[in-house]
């Protein structure tokens, strides 16, 4: 992520430091971090969601976030801000310790942004079972930059949670 965010003007929004409670169906966690995180996320035309690969999901904090848009989903007040992920891009960054991104990973994240109307604007991954070697990345983390910089042509700076 280091060499993303260096190379494009991103935000990173780290979520794991962020009080963001799990979803209820009576939206009993309204007051926490959530809902001026997730104002602050539908500025950005681009959104790259950053995880490591857990057991073929993402992490809890990335799990808990994704569960929370459905209040954007289902709470009446908030149904026009919801819709404003409609026609938004969302990319994937994530690490793992196997030379591809797991299917099912990869496609939660699809179904996940053509379910709110998003579209999917390509992920990348890096094996890291012998630890990060950025130079062995170099071309993959090139053309994902370069995905973001005209997959958003004309919009916001992508903004990046993890």
């Amino acid at each position: 992520m280091d060499r993303v965010t260096r190379d494009l003007a991103v935000e990173v929004v780290d979520l794991a430091r962020r009080r963001i409670a799990p979803y209820t169906y009576e939206h009993a966690n309204r007051h926490d971090d959530f809902e001026p995180l997730m104002q602050h996320v539908l500025t950005f035309e681009q959104i790259v969601f950053a995880s490591p690969i857990y057991w073929y999901s993402v992490t809890p904090q990335m799990k808990t976030f994704l569960d929370r848009i459905s209040d954007y989903l289902e709470i009446s007040e908030l149904l026009d801000e919801g819709r404003k992920l409609r026609g938004k891009t969302g990319f994937v960054l994530c690490t793992s310790v196997e030379r591809t991104p797991a299917a099912p990973f990869i496609e939660a994240f699809q179904l996940t942004f053509g379910y709110l109307g998003m579209r999917y604007g390509g992920h990348v991954h890096a094996d890291c079972a012998d630890g990060y070697r950025e130079a062995s990345y170099e071309a993959d983390v090139e053309s994902f930059v370069d995905l973001l910089r005209h997959g958003g042509a004309g919009t916001a700076p992508p903004g990046v949670p993890s």
